[in-house]
Parts: C-alpha cells; structure tokens; sequence
C-alpha cells in the first residue's frame, strides 16, 4: 500500500502537472499547429485552463482546499469529454453533435498510432485529475 502522506504530498502537484501539460497542449494545438478547435474542445479548455490556474494558486498559497473548486471543474470536463469522445468515435450519431457552426467535433485532424487523438487526450487528462482529486479527498478524509 502507498504510504497515504506521500500520496497526500503529490497528488496536488500532480493535478497541477496534468491541468498545465493539458493547456499547454491545447495551445500547441492551436496557435503552433494552427489546428482550429472545435465547440466541444472550446468547452473542454473553459473547464482546463482553471484547473491550472487554480492548482498553482493552491499550490503557492498550500492551500488543500484548493481541491474543493478544482474537483467540480474537473467533473464537468470529464462529462464534456466524455460526450466528444463518444461522439468522434460514432458510438453516438454525428447529428447528435453541437458543433454546427465551423469546425465539426468529429473531424480527424490528429491521431498518432492511429488511436491518440486529441479528444481522448483531453478525456484521459480529465480522468486524471478528476480520479487525483476524488482519491486525495478520500485519504485526506480519514487524515
């Protein structure tokens, strides 16, 4: 079993990394690779770009109850992810999309190893931080 105080000292830290790489990315994305964001992935970076900013504050300031304005952040993401990804991978019909004005959130703009897509990066951050944050409250609890 992991040492509990361990796990307490870096899942914060953890969160922030994960919060940073995924904005960072996004920026990539769009302003290196001049790769347009759909609506979905405009929603997912309205939910990401907090979580940053708020994990860093949190972590300067060591305030554990930072967590508390990350986690519902992070769980409306996971939701907004999670609905993309079914989407850009046809397990629910196309016309059930949002994204009727510019970019469809279907489109195939990147995929490496043809199953890393943008969308499930951002599905699997979200899972990340949403999971860090759930297991940090649980341990944190019982503290």
């Amino acid at each position: 079993m992991l040492n509990k105080k361990l796990l307490l000292k870096y899942l914060l830290p953890f969160i922030f990394l994960v919060s940073l790489v995924a904005t960072f990315g996004s920026l990539y994305f769009s302003e290196i690779l001049k790769l347009p964001a759909c609506s979905l992935c405009w929603y997912q970076r309205v939910f990401m770009y907090p979580i940053a900013l708020i994990s860093a504050v949190g972590l300067f300031r060591k305030d554990k109850n930072s967590i508390f304005y990350v986690l519902p952040l992070a769980i409306v993401g996971l939701g907004i992810a999670i609905y993309h990804n079914l989407l850009y991978y046809g397990i629910i019909p196309e016309s059930a999309q949002p994204c009727t004005i510019g970019i469809s959130c279907t489109i195939r703009q990147l995929e490496w190893f043809g199953l890393l897509s943008i969308p499930l990066l951002s599905l699997f951050a979200f899972i990340m931080i949403t999971a860090s944050s759930l297991l940090y409250l649980k341990i944190s609890k019982k503290n």
